[in-house]
């Protein structure tokens, strides 16, 4: 044990919302029982990117007795989400000059044979912790030599309102149906949206980082899962880490509600294509 800068997590003020979660790049919180908790003190490098993403400022540093930090063990633990994960976890190092840590993860990865587009001298934009979410990137010129269609493509919409703060979870469209939970990304960057996810299906759309009030989001979905009865819960969301934190409020909806039902998430690329499906439960 050393003592050390650690975040520290107000449980009486902390809602659940989960938006800490995807602004941690080492993956140090989760949401359980209702609640942000830091799973791990070797996770956690006390450099506070969660701080500024909390609604209810639940989040502060302290200095405490921790065992010590461990890169490792935090690159073994994020390698599981994908590039971008580890992407926006080496920029977090790169910008806080934490140059010794950023050998170690770069050591790491060399090690696993993991290869990943990032550069030690790679200027982030002026952005909190260089968030890939907000990464400019243009590949239009991707696109020049795609085929252009043609002709009238019918919407699959079946509802209004869509958005999850106006939605009624009482609305007879609900009722008994498959839902669509979206990051409100999705649909620009899935060209077949409609065609393949949306029809014959309910829709909310969400974005979990920008939107502000979370836990009426909760109180929703649960009402959904409850009252309204739904069958299913899709959650689609984007690979930015930014998204993740609806996935975490769909889990934490289920984990608080009576009912039972299956939850599947969908994780769509910035260039349109499905990258991970799975069922979660």
């Amino acid at each position: 044990m050393t003592k050390r800068k650690i975040i520290k997590i107000n449980e009486e003020q902390c809602n659940g919302c989960g938006a800490c979660i995807p602004n941690c790049p080492e993956g140090a919180m989760q949401v359980i029982d209702g609640k942000a908790r830091l799973i791990s003190d070797i996770f956690c490098d006390g450099l506070g990117a969660c701080i500024g993403h909390c609604p209810q400022d639940a989040i502060t540093t302290e200095e405490r007795d921790a065992e010590s930090y461990n890169e490792k063990k935090v690159m073994e633990n994020i390698i599981k989400a994908g590039d971008n994960t580890i992407i926006a976890h080496l920029n977090h190092l790169k910008d806080h000059g934490e140059k010794t840590y950023l050998k170690q993860a770069l050591d790491f990865l060399k090690e696993k044979n993991i290869t990943v587009s990032f550069k030690e001298d790679y200027q982030t934009p002026p952005h909190a912790c260089g968030c890939t979410g907000a990464k400019t990137m243009d590949f239009s010129t991707e696109t020049k030599e795609k085929k252009i269609e043609t002709g009238i493509h019918p919407s699959h919409l079946g509802q209004w309102p869509v958005q999850l703060h106006l939605v009624s979870p009482t609305a007879s469209y609900f009722h008994g149906k498959n839902l669509l939970l979206v990051a409100d990304c999705v649909a620009y960057a899935l060209g077949d949206f409609h065609k393949d996810y949306l029809q014959g299906n309910s829709l909310a759309i969400a974005c979990p980082k920008l939107d502000s009030n979370l836990e009426s989001y909760l109180e929703k979905l649960i009402s959904l899962i409850d009252e309204a009865q739904i069958k299913s819960l899709t959650v689609m969301t984007m690979e930015v880490p930014c998204c993740r934190g609806l996935l975490a409020l769909a889990q934490q909806a289920m984990s608080q509600a009576s009912r039972k039902i299956p939850i599947k998430s969908i994780i769509v690329g910035i260039k349109g294509t499905i990258l991970r499906e799975e069922t979660i439960c």
